[in-house]
């Protein structure tokens, strides 16, 4: 079975690796629109447009599923793309529920996109899960930034600057509401306190595609995956040797962050 992965860029990567690992003898794609990355700064309209784009093409390559591996893209334009192609579409969602459910009557942090933060989606979502107005949201909208320039130590201070009008005694959970911050889970430990649990929405979303597509998730420890993933950046097909082993270098830093939560 041929699964599509789409992302504004490479935080998507951490959902194909969640993949690679639970769901060894599927073929996959890879689809990073690096032409109009970071998609959190950009209209509705053009998110919607450039993701039409993407399916367009990932159609034509034969994928029998698309995840948008992007939550940002999922909040604007995974309803739309549900209704314009038969094949299952899974969009990606926060982790808010599973971080309200752990630990007690803690507040939980939320931290996105721009888009991801203001939108409607993740509004409807709180709206249902989230009566008592437990979970604040923070943009952390450069971290696309660091991650998309392999700067991971870099934004360290960034992240410190931002957390600093938050009270973290009061909080039990943060949730990676973007996919390109699961590459800073490193420095969310670091800055934390130890009862704050990191959630974040990859594993879950592999286990959704799975159910969807009656195949049969692969729990502990796994075989490689069968086949390389096919990348491709804007609908070019990644060959050069140099932006391969970049692409690897990405998949290597995501099996280090890989258990950190």
């Amino acid at each position: 079975m041929k699964i599509a992965f789409f992302d504004s860029g490479l935080g998507g990567l951490g959902v194909l690796h969640a993949a690679m690992k639970r769901l060894p003898k599927e073929e996959f794609l890879f689809y990073a629109d690096e032409d109009h990355v970071p998609y959190g700064t950009k209209s509705n309209e053009d998110i919607l447009r450039f993701v039409d784009d993407a399916f367009a093409f990932l159609a034509g390559q034969g994928a029998d599923a698309v995840v948008v591996a992007c939550n940002t893209a999922t909040s604007v334009a995974v309803k739309a793309m549900r209704e314009k192609y038969s094949f299952p579409v899974i969009g990606m969602e926060p982790a808010v529920k599973p971080a309200l459910d752990a630990k007690g009557n803690k507040r939980v942090l939320v931290v996105a996109t721009n888009v991801t933060v203001k939108g409607e989606k993740l509004h409807n979502l709180l709206a249902k899960i989230d009566p008592d107005g437990r979970v604040d949201r923070l943009p952390l909208q450069k971290l696309v930034d660091f991650a998309e320039e392999f700067q991971f130590a870099a934004a360290k201070e960034y992240i410190k600057e931002q957390f600093a009008p938050f009270d973290f005694a009061k909080y039990s959970a943060l949730v990676l509401g973007c996919t390109h911050f699961n590459y800073f889970k490193d420095s969310f430990r670091e800055l934390l306190p130890e009862g704050v649990a990191i959630f974040d929405g990859n594993d879950g979303t592999v286990r959704e595609l799975a159910r969807r597509l009656g195949i049969e998730a692969e729990t502990g420890e796994t075989s490689p995956p069968k086949k390389t993933p096919k990348y491709f950046y804007s609908g070019r097909e990644v060959t050069e040797a140099a932006e391969i082993m970049r692409l690897n270098r990405y998949l290597k830093r995501l099996n280090e962050m890989y258990l950190i939560n």
